[in-house]
């Protein structure tokens, strides 16, 4: 038994996704604000914190619904009209969790059979944040309201209300029959929406219910958005947590509080019990000791043959602690009976003591790290306080520990399994655990270290390892590209920021994508991509934006002008990845970067070749030349005639979605160039290294340097005319080391006055443009001006 996936509706910036959940590990990747810590506190809140729901955790799209409909409610009461119902179904937030189950499993899933004659397979459960009584809500939120116009209808004031934004009421009242001296107050009242009043009284008036789904109702996601079955308006709600006894959910969120000091109350007798917060990361490593003591290996509880050694040694402790408090205390208290206490029939007082085990635990230095002392004996060594090491140690020590603990505690290990209740004895069959953001302090390697490591962690136990009957499932939500290197492809889950829909009150979306199925079935370009990105990095996953260019000389010289000219400042503010790889590879990635919805730019090479031979040659228009690049071909513009190409113009080279994102080629485009004549010629650059050449001949013809610099500059002076300084630079650029070209431009002070060639200076304008349009389309900007 597994989740198959879960379904995520009307939270947030989910307002209607799909999740996929690989068997052993899931990785939520995206970018900044896409919505994956949205699908983990979605988690939280439906599976481990119900009563933590805030107004903010519905969809704000759906507040003007919300809104208008209570209005409503307010225009139906002042016309002795009926009250309308409104449909909470539609905007309520929910979580369908979809678990696959197999035959033999059929006795932990009784409660949750659609149908008595089910066989195994998948079943819906789904959780969903409901009115506890929709009808007292309407009156109490009408009772609310009509507070507010009895106060303002009262004989004492007069009242004005301005419309404002968002139709909210300022309420001005000015005292009547009062001095004039009183001031004015402009304040407004409590509620003046429905959202306004949900905001006071969510947690009280909602709760969360469960259903059963029907499995033949399940429908696959369309064009990235799930499609959640409709629930009958009469189903009625489970009895208790569906998931009791099935699933076990345990989680580390990610404000886990390290840097700060403990704190300075003294312990109290609480101090001892378990605490989940405390487990799941959220406090010190020596808090989570004593949670641990206490769940698993406490003498006192339940004492076992084995802990019959530890109860001597603290009772002969406390004799002898007892012992030595009598005869300390004996004079102070025989002093006492100067006074007359005690008398004959007051109680004597007398002293005990009690050691318990975790007040070896409860103090800041409980845990210490020993320091490498050289030459020191080992009882010797230098021992410094868990606070005194630093924040990455502590962070992966505290959550291995916690997966520890997780497991420990699901696998009933030692106390844990005898202080169960009876109804509880079992363990469920599936233990889920959440994990968000955890490369908090830790270094690169460390975060690999982690993520390849925490899962092995959780499987730890004679009765888990490669075992089926028990599952565990970790889910992790991260913004480091160093942690999803180290997850296969397949486990990685890609959400993607979608612009607002065009509807009132619309807001900005997320949608999710499985990277396992962007490439269907296994074949050679998903293994050439998990390859690529295994070997360059996994930025693409994080980035606002790409660019894949075609070589090294591209990829140390572009991203230079990106940096440094005034024309590309607004592409430093965003987030991209520069991809290098070449053009006869590109168009591999193309099923990716749609999944992806990622904005590209792709700077690349006409590489000319002959029509019918396929050798290589310098671009001549009007000789039936082809490109070679495939990514030209096959792709965009898909197209491989050098001639039509020539004359490809802006718009021919970009391929736009509807859904918000668009990929544009950049490559060598004609340029007028003057040499060596009074008349401009025509100059078809191939590569980016002789375009650098034609757009900057008076720079390079002086320009000092070895290698391709030297080349170019006896080209520049050899040549006759246009058709002998291609056939120059050809023959110069086959030998040529273009990494070594670059390197040499960019330490060369003639680099500020270099000229971006055309076709790249306008790919990254374009890519300026769609990067800003992406961002006023988060806010409605762009088509609110349309």
């Amino acid at each position: 038994m597994h989740i198959q996936h879960v379904e995520i509706s009307n939270f947030r910036k989910l307002k209607a996704v799909r999740i996929d959940f690989s068997e052993q590990k899931t990785v939520f990747v995206g970018a900044n604000n896409s919505g994956k810590t949205s699908a983990m506190v979605a988690l939280r809140r439906f599976l481990v914190e119900p009563s933590e729901f805030t107004v903010n955790d519905l969809t704000l799209s759906h507040w003007t619904k919300i809104n208008a409909s209570a209005a409503g409610w307010e225009s139906a009461v002042s016309s002795g009209e009926e009250l309308a119902a409104l449909d909470w179904s539609d905007v309520l937030p929910f979580l369908d969790v979809w678990l696959n189950v197999s035959n033999n499993e059929l006795h932990y899933v009784q409660k949750l059979l659609p149908t008595l004659d089910w066989q195994g397979g998948h079943l819906g459960v789904r959780l969903r944040l409901e009115p506890k009584d929709a009808e007292g809500l309407q009156r109490e939120y009408l009772k609310a309201r009509a507070a507010i116009t009895e106060l303002l209808a009262h004989p004492l004031a007069a009242a004005s209300v301005v419309a404002v934004a968002e139709g909210a009421a300022e309420v001005v009242v000015e005292a009547v029959s009062v001095p004039s001296a009183m001031p004015a107050y402009t304040f407004s009242l409590w509620p003046q929406s429905m959202m306004e009043f949900l905001g006071r009284r969510l947690r009280s008036m909602f709760t969360v219910r469960a259903y059963l789904l029907d499995p033949a109702a399940l429908k696959a996601p369309q064009e990235g958005l799930a499609v959640p079955q409709v629930l009958a308006p009469d189903s009625d709600p489970l009895d208790g947590d569906p998931f009791k006894g099935l699933i076990c959910i345990d989680e580390i969120s990610a404000q886990r509080g390290f840097g700060y000091a403990g704190s300075t109350r003294a312990p109290s007798e609480d101090d001892s019990k378990y605490d989940p917060q405390e487990a799941r990361g959220a406090k010190k490593l020596s808090s989570q000791l004593r949670s641990y003591y206490t769940q698993h290996l406490d003498p006192y509880d339940k004492p076992e043959p084995k802990d019959l050694t530890a109860l001597q040694a603290l009772h002969d402790a406390e004799a002898a602690f007892e012992a030595r408090l009598t005869e300390g205390f004996a004079a102070a208290l025989k002093e006492l009976e100067h006074i007359g206490y005690p008398g004959v029939t007051d109680p004597k007082l007398t002293i005990t003591t009690r050691i318990k085990p975790t007040d070896g635990l409860n103090h800041g230095s409980a845990v210490q790290y020993e320091v490498p002392t050289h030459l020191a004996e080992a009882e010797k060594g230098h021992r410094l306080p868990e606070d005194s090491n630093g924040l990455g140690y502590q962070n992966l020590v505290s959550m291995v520990f916690a997966l520890m603990s997780f497991r420990d505690r699901w696998m009933r290990v030692g106390k844990a399994g005898i202080s169960v209740a009876d109804d509880d004895s079992f363990v469920p069959p599936l233990h889920l655990i959440l994990v968000e953001e955890p490369e908090a302090h830790l270094h690169a390697q460390v975060q690999q270290v982690f993520i390849k490591q925490a899962y092995a962690v959780l499987r730890k136990h004679p009765k888990l390892g490669d075992a089926t009957a028990l599952k565990t499932q970790l889910v992790v939500s991260t913004h480091s590209s160093h942690l999803a290197h180290e997850c296969d492809f397949a486990s990685l889950r890609y959400f993607r920021r979608l612009p607002a829909p065009t509807e009132a009150g619309g807001v900005p979306i997320a949608s999710v994508v499985n990277l396992s199925e962007v490439f269907g079935a296994a074949n050679l370009t998903e293994q050439f991509v998990t390859r690529y990105l295994k070997a360059v990095h996994c930025d693409l996953f994080f980035a606002d934006g790409a660019v894949l260019i075609e070589g090294p000389a591209e990829r140390i010289l572009v991203p230079h002008f990106v940096r440094e000219r005034p024309d590309f400042e607004y592409l430093r503010r965003c987030y991209i990845t520069w991809l290098e790889i070449g053009g006869s590879h590109a168009h591999r990635l193309k099923r990716l970067l749609e999944h992806l919805g990622l904005t590209t730019l792709i700077v690349t090479d006409l590489d000319a070749k002959d029509g019918t031979s396929g050798a290589a040659l310098p671009p001549k228009r009007n000789s039936g030349q082809k490109a070679r690049n495939e990514t030209l071909k096959s792709w965009v513009p898909a197209e491989d005639s050098l001639d039509v190409l020539l004359d490809k113009m802006g718009p021919d080279l970009v391929k736009e979605d509807p859904s918000g994102y668009a990929i544009r080629v950049a490559y060598q485009q004609p340029i007028a160039l003057s040499f060596k004549s009074k008349s401009p010629a025509e100059a078809l650059a191939n590569t980016f290294e002789d375009a650098l050449l034609y757009e900057n001949p008076t720079l390079f013809a002086d320009l000092p340097g070895h290698g391709l610099i030297a080349k170019f500059r006896d080209a520049l002076a050899d040549s006759a005319d246009m058709e002998a300084l291609a056939a120059a630079v050809h023959l110069a650029l086959k030998s040529g080391n273009k990494a070594e070209f670059a390197l040499d431009l960019l330490y060369s002070d003639k680099i500020t006055s270099l000229k971006v060639p055309v076709y790249i200076h306008d790919g990254l304008a374009w890519l300026a443009l769609q990067l800003k349009r992406k961002e006023q389309d988060a806010i409605g900007q762009t088509k609110a001006a349309a």
